[in-house]
């Protein structure tokens, strides 16, 4: 089974800059006493705004900004 989230659930990304709060789309909405939705339901952009900059090397939009002169220094980007 599924775990869920319920709506309005605020999200944190350790790399970004700011939380964001989840949205449960009318879609595939199950109610209990509140909406609710599951990991299968993530929309970025559509249901889970962004999170402001992010500073993860991972990113490659980093990865790019940081190897541009001067290089090694840490760009966070959105």
């Amino acid at each position: 089974m599924a775990l869920i989230v319920c709506g309005g659930a605020m999200l944190q990304c350790s790399f970004g800059a700011a939380p964001s709060t989840l949205m449960i789309l009318p879609a595939n909405r199950v109610m209990s006493t509140q909406p609710v939705a599951n990991i299968m339901d993530n929309k970025p952009m559509v249901n889970i705004l962004p999170i402001g900059v992010c500073s993860s090397p991972a990113n490659p939009a980093v990865a790019a900004a940081t190897a541009a002169p001067p290089p090694g220094v840490l760009k966070p980007q959105p």
